[in-house]
């Protein structure tokens, strides 16, 4: 298990010596002028990594409504155009750059047609997919709460349909705990049985907490510390995945607990 966190939590120095992996999240690093990717701050993260050695992962945009996301990189990922398609790109680039083996990325919408949506989205899975596999770079579609019910994917067989139809070696599945709680409404059974749905397709995990249920803040999706909350850590170990467990919390003391909760599994 590689343990690593969301750069939205700390500084990057900082992260680096508490995990060994850091996850770059793109939307909140200010790589950005609207949609003009600014090169010499990709450049000054760059110089900033080159003093560790520590793996990186890439978070891509997606599609928020939270105040302090920013419009400009919002990407619904089941109705993009050649913009959206444009920001995706320069993040599988980064990804390559930044020498990351993992890009995660958001399902998109419903809209009025969650089948024609679905289609939709496969099809630029599919083309996103192709141009990852061009750079070496593996994309994690990630499964999105049950609690706000707009988004595809919560449930574990719409996320693994999406994967075995796009059929690619460069997209899989970034398993969030937390999400999954929440599509679960708390029951470790049921989140115990989310996981061994999407077992085999797992190549990222995102690990955080909070109490099964709706709420108004951000749909019940707190990302709380581990162990805090109702998630029951336990399925992590079960899954048994080698790679990248990374804590998306908000502060370093609560990715000092994360760590600890996960090397105790």
């Amino acid at each position: 298990m590689i343990i690593g966190a969301s750069s939205f939590a700390s500084t990057l120095d900082e992260l680096m010596t508490e995990v060994d992996s850091v996850e770059l999240y793109i939307p909140k690093m200010g790589l950005y002028e609207g949609r003009d990717l600014q090169f010499d701050r990709v450049e000054a993260v760059q110089d900033i990594l080159s003093t560790s050695c520590g793996i990186t992962s890439i978070h891509a945009p997606y599609y928020a409504e939270a105040q302090r996301y920013p419009r400009s990189l919002r990407v619904d990922m089941a109705h993009m155009n050649g913009s959206d398609f444009k920001l995706i790109e320069e993040s599988i680039e980064m990804a390559a750059f930044f020498q990351s083996n993992v890009m995660v990325v958001h399902p998109g919408l419903a809209g009025n047609d969650r089948q024609r949506s679905l289609d939709t989205m496969i099809d630029n899975l599919r083309r996103l997919s192709g141009i990852a596999e061009e750079h070496g770079i593996v994309l994690g579609l990630e499964n999105k709460e049950g609690t706000a019910p707009g988004n595809l994917c919560c449930e574990a067989v719409e996320l693994v349909k999406a994967v075995e139809e796009v059929d690619s070696d460069s997209l899989g599945v970034t398993f969030d705990v937390g999400h999954a709680n929440l599509t679960s409404g708390g029951d470790p059974w049921l989140v115990r049985a989310f996981m061994k749905r999407v077992q085999e397709w797992v190549v990222h995990v995102h690990v955080h907490d909070n109490m099964g249920v709706w709420t108004r803040e951000y749909d019940g999706d707190i990302h709380m510390a581990p162990g805090t909350g109702t998630v029951d850590l336990s399925v992590i170990g079960e899954l048994g995945h080698g790679g990248i467990h990374n804590l998306e919390v908000f502060s370093i003391e609560d990715v000092i607990s994360g760590k600890e909760r996960l090397l105790a599994l």
